[in-house]
This record gives structure tokens, C-alpha cells and sequence, in this order.
């Protein structure tokens, strides 16, 4: 995703300069060598400047503002050698998607974390955050989408929305900065069940020409409902909530998240997945376990109904080895009489 912003940022006229993290010594010597990143078949656009992890400084010198595009495995690095040693004045964007699960069971965004954690330092700062559905491959390629950019100051989401907004990469903004990051980071846990879905309907029948599309469809109902249930205890806006299904539906149909949840419905372990996968981040993996953390010790507080989650505990059940024949189909059923 990165990538992705930096092509939006270059082709919209900016001056851009992609820093890579400390595992990223040899992209950016692919990148400095051809122009393009290895796993991407499109170079940069022309002017793009790359830089190692060690000469982030450099990089960020007087740039309007600034993007943390990192995985969840990235964030305490992010914080510690990045976030704490940069200008508290200069803007930052985050385009990672994640939740932080607390001790209480209240799940907060990272850019939430950040900022906690900052003010321990003595440090004062706002972080922007954009999310919304977008494969980086589909932006890279112009294939037209809606994201959205939260956070406090106006000034600072419109000089964003600015330097981002294209006739294929639309932009709107918000103030709910809980709700939009909450949607976007558990849409990753429930992709998954709905690919598992898939993934079962395989063992079933393996005719190619089955698109399966009745129970991915049916999971992808249950997984709708129970995002809605987990935005409304988050107080999401109905514009955020709507994003995260939009970008649910992304992600179970078009990203990485879909062929790891197609590999564990066949039947394959986690491990066996993360094999045949390679060098992928999976964001799922670590949403999926930190909701059902939080919401195991909300349903001890008797806050909400773990029956009220039966496609999370599934996916969770999935992760941790458990056997399971099938989804729990009946459990996705009700009755409004």
C-alpha cells in the first residue's frame, strides 16, 4: 500500500520519497536499480526517490506531510525509532490497519496507541489515518475507488486530500477517526471467514466452473452483521461503518486475506498456509485473535453475547487448530417473529 501512495502522490503531481523499514534493504536496491519495487510489474512514476530505513531523516526533511504505511508487525518499531525522534509539527498519515486490544477489552486504533504513547514521552501529536476499500494493485492501475481520510484539524485532512485526491483514488473525510479505523482494521478478520467459506465449499465440490457464490454470500451476510454489532459498541458513524463493509468486500474478494482463508477451508494448517503464501503479510492473522480477546473479556463484563459472534469464533476456532467440519451454519440463523 505504500506503493500504491506513492504512485497516487507522484502521478498527482507531488515530489515523492519512498523510504523503506530496516527488512527493506533489498527492495529499495531493486527500486534504486530499476526503478520499480520486485513485486510490482508497473516502475514508479518518473521522479520517485528512494531512500534506505537508516536515512529516514533525510527523507522526511520539509515534506508537507508524512505517510507510515506499515503492517501491524511494524508498529512498536514505527513508534520507537520513527514517530519519537520526528518533528511533532510535521503531519503524519497512517494507511496501517489494525486495532490494539486492551487489558479492559476496549479495542483502540494505532494512531490512538501512538499518540497514548507519545504523551508518556512528553510528546503532543495528531495522527491522520486513511482507510477504505483498495487493493494496492487495483490504485497502482487506476481502477477507480472511495477512500477516506480522519482526523482532528480540517486544514490538515483537506492539505492531504489535496496532495492525494485523483479522478480514480476519490477521497472524503471524517472526524471519526475511531469508527473508520475500527471498520477498515476488523473487515481483515471476517474476509478471512468469508474466503474460508470458499475454501469449504471446495472440499464439497471441487468442480471449477462452481463459483460457490450462495455461501460466500451467506457468510459474507453474517460477517456484515457482526462488523456492525462490534462498530456499534466502537460509537462508528453509519459513513464509517458502510466503508468497512466496502472494504470487506474487497478483501474477501480480491486480497491476500482471500487465499489464506481458501488454503485453512481446505484444511490446511496456519503454518501450512503461511508456507505456500510466502513472504505475504497477513494482517487477519493478528485482528482476528486481538477481536476475540476483546470481546472475550467484554462478554465477562456482560457487555455483549458471545453468541452473538459465532463466525469470529469460528475463524478464531480455525486459527488455533481446533477441528472443525464445517461453519457453523446454524448459528447463523434467527428468528424476528
Amino acid at each position: 500500500m505504500g506503493s500504491a501512495l506513492a504512485f497516487v502522490a507522484a502521478e498527482n503531481g507531488n515530489e515523492v520519497r519512498l523510504v523503506g523499514t530496516p527488512v527493506d534493504k533489498k527492495v529499495v536496491d531493486a527500486c534504486r536499480k530499476d526503478g520499480r519495487h520486485p513485486k510490482l510489474d508497473t516502475p514508479y512514476p518518473a521522479g520517485v526517490q528512494y531512500f534506505y530505513c537508516e536515512h529516514w531523516q533525510e527523507a522526511v526533511k520539509g515534506a508537507d506531510f508524512v505517510i507510515g504505511a506499515i503492517s501491524s508487525y511494524g508498529v512498536a518499531w514505527f513508534l520507537k525509532d520513527i514517530l519519537r525522534k520526528m518533528d511533532p509539527s510535521q503531519p503524519v498519515l497512517s494507511a496501517a490497519k489494525g486495532l490494539m486490544d486492551q487489558p479492559d477489552g476496549s479495542l483502540i486504533s494505532y494512531p490512538a496507541y501512538w499518540e497514548r504513547e507519545l504523551r508518556k514521552c512528553g510528546i503532543q501529536r495528531d495522527i491522520y489515518a486513511l482507510g477504505g476499500p483498495g487493493t494496492a494493485d487495483g490504485i497502482i492501475h487506476h481502477d477507480p475507488t472511495q477512500v477516506v481520510l480522519c482526523g482532528k484539524d480540517p486544514a490538515i485532512l483537506t492539505q492531504m486530500k489535496k496532495a492525494l485526491h485523483t479522478s480514480w483514488f476519490q477521497i472524503s473525510l471524517t472526524h471519526d477517526a475511531i469508527g473508520l479505523e475500527s471498520a477498515v482494521a476488523i473487515k481483515n478478520a471476517y474476509a478471512l471467514g468469508v474466503a474460508m467459506a470458499l475454501g469449504f465449499a471446495h472440499r464439497r465440490d471441487p468442480r471449477e466452473e462452481n463459483s460457490h457464490v450462495n455461501s460466500q454470500a451467506a457468510v459474507f451476510y453474517q460477517a456484515a452483521k457482526e462488523m456492525i454489532r462490534i462498530l456499534t459498541l466502537q460509537k462508528a458513524d453509519f459513513d464509517s461503518a458502510l466503508v468497512g463493509l466496502g472494504d470487506l468486500f474487497v478483501t474477501a474478494t480480491g486480497a491476500r486475506t482471500r487465499k489464506l482463508g481458501i488454503l485453512l477451508g481446505e484444511g490446511k494448517s496456519v503454518e501450512e498456509a503461511q508456507e505456500i503464501l510466502g513472504s505475504m503479510t497477513l494482517e487477519s492473522l493478528v485482528i482476528a485473535r486481538r477481536l476475540q480477546n476483546a470481546l472475550s473479556i467484554q462478554a465477562r463484563k456482560g457487555l455483549v453475547k458471545p453468541e452473538d459472534f459465532p463466525l469470529l469464533q469460528f475463524v478464531t476456532d480455525i486459527l488455533d487448530g481446533k477441528p472443525v467440519a464445517d461453519l457453523p451454519w446454524d448459528r447463523f440463523s434467527f428468528e424476528n417473529l
